[in-house]
């Protein structure tokens, strides 16, 4: 027992081993976002007093005039605009469902939005049948003499057993996005989709949908996770109805902008991070994405005021329409392709603002081992997951030009409470956990910045 004794006492008055110089740059990297932090005031600014941006908006051209001043006034070395031309898609005054003729409820109004890039009703709306379905297969084998002059009502639920939510929400999102083109082949008049949340919800979640160019285009609605269950349990009573109206319209194509801001390195490379600066107009957007946003604002904002000299030059990239068009993570690629601009690497958030864990990556074996081999240095502030494949939507283009993509990972299990809805909103943010964030992503950059990839 003596023995033991003194061998506690012993271990317990060894001296601290020294610290590396990485361990001391990430230690003063996170202190910097905790203690000073600038995250969380730049989103109550873009959530609060833009709001949401959808691509095309006056409250989209007032963020890219936001972030262009924000990273002028944080002294970055060089801050311009890439033009780019993005959808102008304008949701309208009216959307309205209703259960029309139930046995059981009568007339019963459910809460709906129409997805993005959807056409509208017009006025007056329309009122049909309802075919329920959960898959596009369901749909093939009805056929048109089951489906011609009905909405077709799509209920596959996001599965509540996938413990990655985006996992979930990959294998039920395609009725979303390809719903409306899917039905129209068989002659539907409209679409109601069920919303991409886990929970059940008195709200409903937008989204983008994408149609055929050679099928008529139908207009879609999301209806929330709630009133689906409803209109799914009434559905097949004899004589039900639904009735939908909606007034969105696709304008003409408007001129938009990406944001981008410099910290000045001498290797001729690039190291971009960023997310994306529109969002949908029903909330918002301070999960979806304005805190990847600030986050990548932030990022480079620690490692200037630290004191850090980066061998390539760091990007903070605004991202113009990732929500309904992707033309700003293309046009960026372009850009980067056309000026022969070599990127080391490419860093995007767009998971929400939440508590990060770890980082996806999208690169060679290789560079994974690499970054792997860094993961030592973040556990001490809880990121630990670097097992997951993925880039990010707006820097996906970059692989095709070779570039070694990343994303944080934060905690996902909240993400799709809010994901385009009007829940989406600044006080759903934690202060700390978007700080925690922003410094996770400065201390991958200046480790890819020292060492490669």
């Amino acid at each position: 027992m003596r023995l033991l004794i003194l061998g506690i006492f012993f271990l317990l008055h060894l001296p601290a081993l020294p610290q590396s110089e990485d361990e001391k740059m990430i230690r003063a990297i996170f202190d910097e976002a905790l203690e000073s932090g600038q995250s969380y005031q730049m989103l109550d600014y873009l959530s609060n007093e833009i709001g949401g941006r959808l691509a095309g908006s006056p409250q989209a051209a007032a963020a890219v005039e936001w972030s262009r001043e924000q990273m002028v006034q944080l002294g970055f070395d060089n801050v311009f605009l890439q033009e780019v031309m993005v959808p102008h898609w304008v949701r309208g005054n009216t959307e309205t469902g209703r259960i029309v003729a139930s046995q059981t409820l009568g007339s019963k109004d459910v809460a709906v939005c129409a997805l993005g890039n959807s056409v509208g009703t017009g006025k007056g709306g329309i009122v049909a049948e309802v075919v329920m379905v959960k898959s596009f297969e369901e749909l093939e084998k009805l056929g048109r003499e089951n489906i011609e002059g009905k909405i077709v009502f799509f209920n596959r639920a996001m599965d509540p057993t996938k413990i990655n939510t985006f996992t979930s929400y990959g294998g039920a999102v395609n009725q979303r996005g390809s719903g409306a083109s899917e039905a129209a082949k068989y002659g539907a008049v409209g679409v109601v989709v069920r919303s991409m949340g886990l929970n059940l919800e008195d709200y409903p979640h937008t989204g983008s949908l994408r149609y055929a160019p050679d099928l008529p285009k139908i207009p879609a609605i999301a209806i929330s996770t709630m009133d689906a269950e409803i209109l799914a349990g009434v559905v097949n009573e004899p004589g039900l109805r639904f009735f939908m109206e909606t007034h969105s319209v696709m304008l003409d194509d408007v001129l938009s902008h990406n944001v981008v801001g410099e910290l000045k390195g001498t290797s001729g490379k690039y190291i971009a991070v960023g997310g994306h600066l529109d969002s949908w107009d029903n909330g918002d957007g301070a999960h979806d994405d304005g805190s990847g946003c600030v986050q990548a604002i932030e990022a480079l904002r620690i490692l200037k005021e630290i004191g850090y000299k980066p061998k390539n030059t760091l990007r903070a990239v605004m991202w113009m329409n990732e929500e309904n068009g992707l033309r700003g993570g293309r046009k960026y690629a372009e850009f980067a392709d056309k000026n022969k601009e070599v990127h080391v690497a490419a860093m995007e958030s767009d998971r929400g603002g939440f508590i990060p864990l770890g980082f996806t990556l999208q690169m060679s074996d290789e560079q994974k081992e690499k970054v792997r081999s860094w993961k030592p240095l973040f556990e001490p502030y809880g990121v630990h997951d670097f097992t997951r494949n993925g880039g990010g939507a707006d820097i996906g283009p970059l692989a095709q030009q070779g570039v070694a993509l990343l994303g944080l990972l934060p905690d996902s299990q909240r993400y799709f409470n809010y994901h385009h809805t009007p829940a989406d909103t600044f006080d759903k943010v934690e202060k700390r956990e978007l700080e925690l964030g922003a410094a996770a992503m400065a201390a991958m950059i200046y480790l890819i910045d020292k060492y490669g990839l």
